[in-house]
């Protein structure tokens, strides 16, 4: 893969060989993000589960004290009451039944997060085959099938992520962006590392956290210490 002559340069800053702790790969991941754009800051973390296995399956949200930087809109499936609950919560869109052929036709899907009640899951089920691949199905885990859909939008709104393992067992996750102060990303990382170290299944036998990395969007990746987590 050829890289640019501006990202080379940049590279050269980083030690490959090195572990660095949160603080000074948060301070790093700053100085080596030079887009033109407030780049997000992202963290991926390597596991030593095997996702194959039901009970080695990681999934979650947490919410980042000094949120994502990034606004978020959120369609909230409901009925009745929770209608205008989910209206006054600050939902950018509210509706039921006549959502499924504008999203499965018409390919509407400008929305970031779906939470659903749960007698609305019937519903949002003929949806899996549309928002499954793009990881918007709504799911009881990330506290997106809800009753209380007023603490889901506003946690959502105020910078809840959801974390999950992909395919090779890496969990990737936006932390804030490159223009948060080092102590904004730090407590955002604090938090997150807290919610994923507590995820930890409990059927997983040896090292949990095989390598943790941060990198804004076009930086290089900084890799972090894991020996205190």
């Amino acid at each position: 893969m050829k890289y640019s002559k501006r990202y080379t340069e940049i590279a050269k800053l980083v030690d490959r060989a090195a572990l660095y702790e949160p603080g000074d790969a948060i301070a790093l991941v700053k100085k080596t993000a030079s887009a033109k754009f407030d780049e997000t800051v992202e963290v991926h973390i390597r596991t030593g589960c095997d996702g194959r296995h039901a009970d080695q399956q990681i999934r979650g949200a947490v919410v980042l004290p000094n949120g994502t930087g990034k606004s978020v809109k959120v369609l909230v499936f409901a009925k009745g009451d929770k209608v205008n609950e989910a209206e006054a919560a600050g939902a950018d869109f509210v509706g039921g039944e006549e959502l499924i052929p504008k999203i499965q036709n018409d390919g509407w899907l400008d929305f970031d997060v779906v939470v659903a009640t749960p007698d609305m899951m019937g519903v949002v089920g003929r949806l899996g085959k549309t928002l499954g691949p793009k990881g918007l199905m709504p799911n009881p885990k990330a506290g997106t099938v809800t009753m209380d859909v007023t603490k889901a939008v506003k946690d959502i709104k105020a910078g809840k992520i959801e974390y999950r393992l992909d395919k090779t067992n890496i969990i990737h996750v936006p932390m804030g962006k490159v223009s948060f102060t080092e102590e904004a990303l730090q407590e955002n990382f604090n938090a997150l590392m807290d919610a994923i170290i507590k995820a930890r299944p409990s059927a997983l036998k040896g090292q949990f956290l095989k390598s943790i990395t941060l990198a804004s969007s076009m930086g290089p990746g900084i890799r972090v210490n894991t020996a205190k987590f």
